[in-house]
């Protein structure tokens, strides 16, 4: 992402902070995960969304029109015997030279320069709740202005919730942030192909697994969240993460799986019969969970509001699993009682960017957003019917969830992963190697 995006951006969330605030955002702290191994550390979204700045014990502070400088950032300081162990630091110099900073100071000082630009505001734009630690330190140093205010300190009169409007700014996506989700969707769309071509019976589900993650890292990505690769009836466990099971002759095999690319995530999802082959009944479910997502894809519109493209799937499950004499009864009856729910329990899309499952209200008001340009949402319906003896045997433990991004745009959904093929006949013809 180019410096004048992250310039953009903070230029944007200054004006909405206005003069006479202050906006404060910390990165995101060293994650342990176990002893004295540390998690391999992600900046926190909303940090890196203003900054482009990657590395941790970092504040960056946003104040509009202050004369010396309107944005500040606070970071460690550059220590050749640390950076041996650890790797490169930016430093002040970096701060300001490769990140746009007006001003640097040395993470340490923060504790001394920080409370005088409080006093000088009426409003601090802060999201509380994220970080514990760091809550106590804003507390603290509001408190530290209370106490003085019989010598005449000042005291900021109003605490704005940040994530209020750096989210609503984050739900909208620039043709910059399209073009690298589109890289990251097509950086998993290589790896859902890949996983096609080499599954057979017999493979351990982990096998299947590590496609993806070989795939992901040699085009420099990481998993945006951990894969989903359920065979049989594992696929009809929603967050079926354990992958651990071998995969059967005559199963199918759902993987949900994508990954993180320059901070931004793709999620895809595919259903595939683990010999090569659909037997009927598989793909008379997959048929209509096809037909339930391309409805649903039509509706992802600008103009519709958020729940329409969910009301499309609903209505052509409810109606395709009429058909199959998995529920009985008048389809709008069907669908007014929510008889799908005990097949198809989850929603059919969520908010993806730099987070996978992003940021951003799904309702204003109490009325469904409206979608508009810009938004990029997935879409994801699916059918997954138990083990049950009310069940026709040759229908159980089939779970079945088709899963692409989708861009609103001016000309209509744009799909960003449409590389990958969803066809069922398409499907049989890569794994046989036609």
């Amino acid at each position: 992402m180019k410096s004048t995006e992250f310039e953009r951006r903070r230029k944007q969330l200054m004006r909405m902070v206005g003069t006479g605030g202050i906006a404060i955002l910390p990165a995101a702290p060293v994650r342990m995960r176990s002893r004295d191994v540390e998690y391999r550390y992600r900046q926190d979204s909303d940090f890196y969304y203003l900054t482009g700045f990657a590395e941790p014990e970092a504040v960056a502070v946003l104040v509009p029109g202050r004369p010396q400088g309107e944005y500040l950032l606070f970071c460690r300081e550059r220590d050749p015997a640390k950076e041996q162990w650890d790797g490169s630091r930016a430093g002040q110099d970096g701060a300001i030279e490769n990140f746009g900073a007006d001003d640097a100071f040395p993470i340490d000082d923060i504790d001394d320069i920080i409370p005088g630009l409080i006093e000088g505001c009426e409003r601090v734009y802060y999201t509380m709740g994220m970080y514990s630690d760091f809550d106590t330190r804003i507390a603290d140093w509001v408190n530290s202005l209370r106490s003085g205010l019989s010598r005449g300190l000042h005291t900021p009169t109003e605490f704005v919730a940040l994530d209020h409007l750096l989210h609503d700014m984050r739900l909208y996506k620039s043709r910059a942030e399209i073009s690298a989700m589109r890289k990251s969707a097509k950086v998993a769309v290589e790896a859902h192909r890949r996983a096609m071509r080499i599954t057979r019976p017999g493979m351990y589900e982990f096998e299947v697994e590590a496609e993806f993650r070989h795939e992901f890292r040699r085009s420099g990505a990481w998993v945006s969240y951990n894969p989903i690769v359920g065979g049989g009836a594992n696929a009809c466990t929603l967050h079926y993460v354990e992958n651990g099971d071998v995969l059967q002759d005559g199963d199918l095999l759902l993987i949900d799986a994508g990954c993180e690319l320059d901070y931004y995530a793709s999620d895809i999802t595919r259903t595939f019969p683990v010999n090569g082959r659909f037997n009927p009944e598989q793909r008379a479910v997959y048929e209509i969970v096809l037909e339930a997502q391309q409805a649903a894809i039509e509706r992802t519109v600008k103009g519709n509001h958020w729940n329409d493209p969910h009301d499309a799937a609903v209505r052509v499950i409810t109606k395709g699993l009429k058909k199959l004499g998995l529920l009985d009864g008048s389809l709008p009856k069907l669908i007014k009682d929510g008889a799908y729910r005990q097949f198809y329990m989850h929603r059919t899309g969520h908010w993806i960017g730099m987070d996978v499952h992003d940021v951003g209200d799904y309702k204003v008001g109490d009325e469904w957003r409206v979608l508009e340009t810009g938004m990029v949402t997935t879409v994801e319906p699916g059918i997954y019917i138990p083990n049950k003896r009310n069940i026709p045997k040759r229908f159980r433990n089939i779970g079945i969830r088709i899963e692409d991004d989708v861009a609103v745009t001016t000309k209509g959904p744009d799909v960003l992963s449409k590389g990958l093929i969803s066809d069922p006949d398409d499907i049989e013809a890569l794994m046989q190697g036609a």
